[in-house]
């Protein structure tokens, strides 16, 4: 079921940025070998629950971690959150990278990877329990997070769905 993106006004958002992984790359040409950067970044306001990610390249590491900033703006996502967890169990797929995500109680905390933990930090997600299954690249990974996140539904919307009142649910 595809969601439509909502635009965000990235100005008027309390943005936190997060740099989740830098990779060199070089590029060997007749004269030698090319060195440059490629980085990835997740930014979000976790008192809004909006998240997005956005990767940079460039030839040197602040350049492209602000074209990564950059690109995160444009695809910012709001998601569904109780309080301080998430309102049920979803798997998010993207690739061969798969990554589920369960609600947690209070007090549990964030217990996820370097990479899934940035999403949900960024998100303001402050208790789940995540597992990444599959591929290990934070590219792949992060594309998944984002599909788990954006499945997401609250109690109004399944019964919208269901054609219910939320009482009856």
């Amino acid at each position: 079921m595809a969601m439509m993106k909502k635009k965000f006004d990235a100005n008027r958002l309390n943005l936190k940025d997060e740099v989740v992984s830098i990779n060199r790359v070089t590029k060997v040409v007749k004269g030698g070998k090319n060195m440059s950067f490629a980085a990835l970044v997740v930014v979000g306001d976790p008192g809004e629950g909006v998240v997005g990610y956005g990767s940079g390249k460039a030839k040197e590491v602040p350049q492209a971690i602000r074209k990564g900033i950059e690109a995160a703006k444009k695809n910012l996502v709001k998601i569904n959150l109780t309080q301080t967890t998430i309102p049920h169990q979803v798997l998010g797929r993207y690739g061969a990278g798969s990554v589920m995500l369960k609600p947690a109680p209070e007090g549990t905390g964030i217990i996820a990877g370097k990479t899934v933990r940035a999403v949900m930090t960024s998100a303001g997600v402050q208790n789940v329990l995540t597992k990444s299954l599959g591929s290990a690249n934070p590219h792949n990974v992060i594309k998944a997070t984002f599909d788990a996140l954006i499945q997401l539904r609250n109690k109004a919307e399944v019964a919208a769905l269901r054609g219910k009142t939320v009482e009856e649910l």
